[in-house]
């Protein structure tokens, strides 16, 4: 590498902890410039940094740093756009954390801009680093389990009550819709595993517990520490003012390449974990547990669901998110560099997750109406396939 990579962060709090995976010094990496609003989350921010680190509560004042050259993104879903059009603009290669906007249109936009700018963009999609979903696709990719005809997730959010309905998640012009923001990870890991996108989408969602519950006055901050004791939840306190996203969504999906998928999501279940199944002509794959100490489960002929052919056991991995987000920034990391062209996730996917997202949410708000994914102008899908370049 011929010169030390320079990085800033758009949104230090939160999801903006990733960046500490990309402070490598010694590996040419180092993280110069951070952004939020308090000045906790500076002091934070220093913490892992530096005291001489640059920080604002600006997000233009880091942009104009000639030095830097790549962003993290990390701000809230309704941000993502505004943030995301603005650091490309100033020539900045961005690692956008998902959902990559609230709407298509913002998506578009997005993609239209780095098509333009020729600046970077790389979507956080982390569990395309998920090792129980990288398992996965090796099985399905080797044909063990045939041509892939149906796939069906199960999504059981425990800490639903605690991360999404006590702050600015829990209100739809924020986040479209939960479908929308935590959905845009298992519908994008969906349409890897299955080699297709959706073409059209029916949803189905309700509101049907945490409008029940009691609000804390709209004068003090939301908490969204997570306690194994908030629960059950119609005896918990402290909830958003104004909840008008749905607690439960469903979407079915008629993919492109003739396969149909299936997304469910509970915030209110007292477990969690993502459970997907896929069902090729040859077989099926399971995953017992999504990351840390899970199996994946093979059925190559007929018997019980007790009895796979095949188990393999994965071993955890150091890291947060199952190890998964030291290998995103990582790979982020080469391709600002120049080291890799390809990358696991993809711009073009991460819009195509959003626009299933939303198109279910309006289908459910509209008596169940079928909707049509509207496609990409061809320059665009020619130009992130080509690595980014034209």
């Amino acid at each position: 590498m011929k010169k030390e990579i320079k990085i800033g962060v758009i949104g230090t709090g939160g999801r903006g902890t990733i960046s500490q995976c990309a402070h490598l010094p010694e590996k040419g990496f180092r993280v110069v410039a951070g952004v939020d609003l308090t000045d906790e989350k500076h002091k934070e921010f220093k913490k892992y940094i530096g005291e001489d680190v640059f920080f604002s509560k600006d997000y233009r004042e880091l942009l104009k740093i000639k030095e830097l050259d790549a962003v993290f993104v990390t701000s809230p879903d309704f941000l993502h756009e505004e943030h995301g059009v603005a650091a490309l603009k100033a020539g900045k290669a961005i690692y956008l954390e998902k959902p990559m906007a609230i709407t298509v249109e913002g998506c578009d936009r997005l993609l239209e801009t780095a098509y333009t700018t020729g600046s970077k963009l790389y979507l956080g999609h982390n569990m395309r680093h998920f090792p129980a979903v990288l398992k996965m696709k090796e099985i399905i990719d080797s044909g063990l389990i045939g041509k892939i005809q149906a796939g069906w997730c199960r999504h059981f959010v425990s800490y639903g009550g605690d991360a999404y309905f006590r702050d600015w998640h829990s209100e739809r012009k924020n986040t479209t819709g939960l479908l929308l923001q935590k959905g845009a990870h298992d519908i994008d890991v969906m349409h890897w595993l299955m080699g297709s996108y959706t073409k059209t989408v029916v949803g189905m969602g309700m509101l049907s517990v945490y409008d029940k519950c009691k609000r804390r006055d709209p004068k003090l901050p939301g908490s969204t520490r997570f306690d194994n004791a908030h629960w059950p939840p119609l005896e918990q306190t402290g909830f958003s003012p104004i909840i008008d996203v749905e607690d439960h969504n469903m979407v079915m999906m008629q993919l492109e390449n003739g396969a149909q998928a299936s997304y469910v999501q509970c915030h209110y279940t007292p477990d969690a974990e993502r459970n997907y199944t896929f069902i090729g002509t040859k077989g099926r794959v399971e995953n017992i547990g999504d990351f840390g100490t899970c199996e994946i489960h093979v059925w190559t002929q007929r018997g019980s669901r007790e009895n796979p052919d095949i188990i393999h056991k994965l071993k955890p991995i150091e890291g947060t998110h199952g190890g998964a987000d030291p290998a995103i920034v990582m790979e982020f990391l080469k391709f600002v560099s120049g080291a890799i062209k390809k990358t696991n996730t993809s711009p073009v996917a991460a819009r195509n997750s959003v626009a299933v997202g939303v198109l279910a949410h309006k289908s459910m708000r509209s008596g169940l109406k079928p909707q049509q994914i509207p496609k990409l102008p061809k320059k665009l899908l020619d130009y992130f396939e080509n690595g980014q370049k034209k």
